[in-house]
C-alpha cells in the first residue's frame, strides 16, 4: 500500500470508443491543470504511474489517454489496472461512448476511417469495438455518453466531476512583459499596450536600468496616467477573472508590452502581479525581453 506521502498523486485513465471524444477530454483535463499524455501504450502505464509518484511535487494529478482495440491489449491493461489499485494508487477509469449513429456521423464529417473497419464499413467497426470494450466499460469508475454534448458542455461536466464545484476552482494567472520590437507573444489571452506612458529609456540615468529597479518604478508611478490606467485595469480584471473561472478556464495569459520590453512593461507587470497576489490569485510571470539590448 502507499504511504501517506504518496496519496496526493491522482491518475485518471481515459478510454472508450473511437470517435467518442477522448482527445477532447484530454484537452479538458489539460485545461484543468492535469499533466496529460495521449495514446500511452498500456504496458508503460505502471512505469508512468511510478514516475508520477517519484515526481509528486511537480505532478500531483495526471490524465492518460489509452486506446485499447485488441483483446490482448485489453486483458493486459485490466491486469495492470488491478495491480495498481491493489498497490494502493489512486487510479480512476473514465470511459467515453456515444450512440452508433452519432459515431458514424462523426467519422463521416471528419472523413476518417474507423480503426477497426479495415475490411468493412464504419458501422461494422463500431460494432466490433463496442463488443471488445464492453468489459472495460463495466470496470469504469465513470461512464459518459458524449452523444448530446458539445465541447464546452463536456468540459463543464468533466470539471464538475474531477475538479469540484465552481467554488473549488482556481484560476492560474500568467503575466508576460515584452517589447513590440521583438514581436508579440503568440499565446496571449489578453494584451495591454503601455507605450502611451512616457518612456524612461529617454532619460539618460534611467536608460541602463529596468522596470525592476526602484528609480524606474518611481518614474512610472509619478505619471498621472499610470494610476488612472492601473485603476481601470484592476477593475477590468476583477470583472473578468471570475467569469473565466465560471467557464472552467484554469489558465489565463496576459501580455503587457512596451517598445523594448525593459522599462514600462516590466514595471507595470510587477504592479499588476503584486495586486493579484494580494487578492489571493496564483501568478506566474516572466519578463521576456528584459535582457535585450535596446
Amino acid at each position: 500500500m502507499k504511504s501517506e506521502e504518496d496519496k496526493g498523486v491522482r491518475i485518471v485513465i481515459i478510454s472508450g470508443l473511437s470517435g467518442s471524444g477522448k482527445s477532447c477530454a484530454i484537452k479538458c483535463f489539460e485545461d484543468l491543470g492535469f499533466f496529460c499524455i495521449d495514446n500511452l501504450p498500456p504496458q508503460l502505464l505502471p512505469k508512468f504511474v511510478r514516475l508520477c509518484r517519484q515526481s509528486r511535487n511537480e505532478i500531483s494529478q495526471a490524465a492518460i489517454g489509452i486506446d485499447i482495440r485488441e483483446r490482448s491489449f485489453l486483458n493486459n491493461f485490466l491486469l495492470v489496472f488491478d495491480r495498481l489499485i491493489e498497490e494502493g494508487y489512486q487510479v480512476e477509469l473514465l470511459f467515453l461512448h456515444a450512440r452508433d449513429e452519432i459515431l458514424q456521423r462523426r467519422f463521416s464529417e471528419t472523413r476518417r476511417p474507423h480503426p477497426l473497419a479495415k475490411t468493412g464499413t464504419v458501422v461494422d467497426g463500431i460494432k466490433r469495438e463496442r463488443e471488445i470494450l464492453q468489459d472495460l466499460r463495466k470496470r469504469a469508475d465513470r461512464v459518459i455518453d458524449t452523444s448530446d454534448y458539445h465541447v464546452q458542455q463536456l468540459k463543464e461536466l468533466i470539471t464538475g466531476d474531477y475538479v469540484g464545484t465552481e467554488k473549488d476552482r482556481h484560476l492560474n494567472l500568467s503575466l508576460t512583459s515584452f517589447g513590440y520590437k521583438y514581436g508579440t507573444p503568440y499565446d496571449l489571452d489578453l494584451l495591454f499596450d503601455v507605450r502611451f506612458l512616457s518612456n524612461p529609456f529617454l532619460v539618460d540615468e534611467l536608460r541602463p536600468l529596468t522596470g525592476n529597479d526602484t528609480p524606474v518604478k518611481e518614474y512610472i508611478m509619478r505619471l498621472p496616467e499610470t494610476n488612472a490606467f492601473l485603476d481601470k485595469l484592476y477593475q477590468l480584471l476583477d470583472f473578468l477573472l471570475p467569469l473565466y473561472e465560471r467557464e472552467g478556464k484554469s489558465y489565463l495569459t496576459i501580455g503587457i508590452g512596451c517598445t523594448g520590453g525593459r522599462h514600462r512593461s516590466v514595471a507595470i507587470l510587477n504592479l499588476v502581479k503584486e495586486d493579484m497576489q494580494n487578492k489571493g490569485i496564483k501568478v506566474l510571470f516572466k519578463h521576456r525581453d528584459i535582457t535585450q539590448d535596446d
